[in-house]
């Protein structure tokens, strides 16, 4: 330490002076470049952070734009229920006949803003394969409507037939005056 002190002694005075202002022009650096370091870590991380954001709205969006369409299907099959609409009637459309076929009307859950006609579906000597048609059609059809209850039993004088009983709701909106 003591040499330098000396050699800075020995210096000129324009020297020193020059020596000075670029030893605090390069400590003027050392903090910017330190201040600016910082600056970029902070940014980085804010970048990282937002990106994390980003994956999660896209996974977000694309669960948003699914139970979207899930809503729409419903909404449309909702629109396509007339008020003359019954569960026989919807059985009758699909055209699924076995040996004899019996409807009765039993009492819907209560659903606000909408009305459930439900009906006890009763129909025999169908095949397996018709009765697995029946339920799609049930479910995937135009309109909405739930089966509630399903039991298929074999039968006994044909084990090729099936008996089927459904407890099938339609979902119809409520009238204007009655919500």
């Amino acid at each position: 330490m003591k040499q330098i002190t000396d050699l800075l002694q020995r210096m000129d005075r324009t020297t020193r002076l020059t020596l000075g202002i670029a030893l605090a022009v390069a400590l003027v650096a050392a903090i910017g470049l330190s201040a600016l370091n910082g600056r970029i870590k902070t940014l980085e991380k804010k970048r990282v952070s937002r990106e994390a954001d980003l994956k999660e709205m896209m996974t977000l969006k694309v669960r948003y734009l699914e139970a979207s369409a899930v809503s729409q299907r419903l909404s449309n099959r909702l629109a396509a229920t007339k008020a003359d609409d019954s569960p026989a009637k919807i059985v009758e459309e699909i055209g699924i006949k076995g040996k004899g076929s019996q409807v009765k009307p039993v009492k819907g859950e209560e659903i606000p803003g909408y009305v459930e006609d439900a009906a006890e579906v009763k129909i025999e000597g169908l095949t397996s394969n018709e009765a697995v048609n029946l339920l799609y059609r049930l479910e995937k059809g135009t309109r909405p409507v739930a089966v509630k209850k399903a039991l298929i039993k074999q039968r006994f004088d044909d084990q090729s037939k099936v008996d089927v009983g459904l407890t099938v709701a339609l979902i119809k909106p409520a009238p204007q005056g009655s919500r």
